[in-house]
């Protein structure tokens, strides 16, 4: 992600590198769709874009945590050795579950309090819960922002322009 976020920046911020060649105009409006088309992991170029370039926004917004926890959830939930999981269960809760973590995520104290019994013996949903809250918040709160942002439409107007020449 690290060099995907590299080009969305120098794009958004002064134009001065152009998106990848497979990035389309197609896919980048189909993201203004719905939120779950924007968090596809698989787009039609095989690549995922829209979960890079929103998790861009969203630190720009100082909100990336959502974000990281949700995509934190979603490696969590492949972890197949029980002493990985419950290993990294702690970490996720210690990063965004326990109260004035690094990077806590907005939850209400019935989920809180039901991750942390799970996590003493951790299952691959005992953050689904609150992954769930998270994605809401994402769909509800800083969805619509990014589609009117000027990070969004610039992105999107660079990509039409490349199309057109």
């Amino acid at each position: 992600m690290n060099r995907r976020k590299c080009w969305i920046c120098k794009v958004c911020r002064d134009g001065s590198e152009r998106p990848p060649s497979n990035l389309t105009v197609e896919e980048v409006l189909q993201w203004a769709q719905s939120f779950e088309k924007l968090m596809a992991t698989k787009s039609l170029s095989q690549h995922s874009y829209g979960p890079a370039v929103y998790a861009a926004y969203l630190k720009m917004e100082h909100s990336d945590e959502n974000m990281k926890f949700w995509m934190a959830c979603e490696t969590y939930k492949k972890i197949a050795s029980r002493r990985s999981r419950v290993s990294r269960a702690k970490k996720l809760y210690e990063i965004y579950i326990q109260p004035e973590s690094p990077r806590e995520i907005n939850i209400d104290s019935s989920t809180r309090e039901a991750i942390i019994r799970n996590i003493q013996e951790p299952t691959q949903s005992c953050f689904e819960e609150a992954q769930k809250v998270v994605y809401m918040h994402m769909e509800r709160d800083s969805y619509p922002r990014f589609l009117k942002s000027e990070m969004y439409q610039k992105l999107l107007k660079t990509i039409q322009s490349n199309n057109n020449s």
